[in-house]
């Protein structure tokens, strides 16, 4: 008889969460009930499924860049950085299957391209994301952000380990809009709060 395995047992096999398992089960894999109603899976079809997403993971290659603000694109800065990591990926025989190219404050963690750069993280669609620098990624806790990718298997790769001269100028940049946002909710609070005084 087959060996069967749990649903944790094979996750943990393939290196994924439950429910990309589950999503990978309705396309490439019958689990099998028990009578209690639990799921299991045949040791073979798993095996089977390993070497596929393995395959998968090994060919997918994100690029994500990304320039504070709408100038340095103008400029042509996000283009220049996207072909420099493009260049840096032929020459290192990298597969490139997404590239995200963004303008926005390294500060802001709500960017839209990188909300989508986790979700591919998070459904083992990529095994690599390649960067300029860590403050493409974003500006502060960076061991945060790669510890999230790493728990999904997934590597960060830098292509240059040195910030470049610019860097201060971005950093100044992104902590005068995150002061401008802030002092504009505050005035907003206090105009709001004037307001309701006068009106007793």
């Amino acid at each position: 008889m087959e060996k069967l395995i749990s649903i944790k047992e094979a996750a943990n096999m393939l290196g994924i969460s439950h429910w990309s398992l589950r999503r990978y089960s309705e396309e490439d894999i019958k689990p099998i009930h028990t009578k209690g109603g639990h799921r299991r899976y045949k040791l073979s079809d798993i095996l089977k499924l390993q070497g596929v997403i393995e395959q998968e993971k090994e060919q997918s290659v994100a690029l994500y860049c990304r320039v504070s603000t709408g100038d340095q694109k103008k400029k042509g800065d996000l283009t220049r950085q996207k072909e420099r990591l493009v260049d840096y990926c032929v020459q290192n025989k990298l597969k490139i299957e997404y590239i995200f190219e963004e303008v926005g404050s390294g500060l802001n963690d709500k960017r839209k391209k990188l909300r989508k750069l986790f979700e591919l993280v998070s459904k083992n669609k990529i095994s690599k994301i390649v960067i300029e620098h860590k403050d493409r990624l974003t500006r502060f806790n960076y061991n945060v952000f790669e510890f999230f990718i790493n728990s999904y298997g997934v590597t960060i790769e830098c292509v240059e380990s040195v910030l470049p001269q610019s860097f201060e100028n971005e950093l100044v940049t992104d902590i005068l809009t995150i002061m401008s946002s802030y002092s504009a909710k505050i005035y907003g609070r206090r105009s709001h709060k004037n307001k309701k005084n006068e009106n007793k």
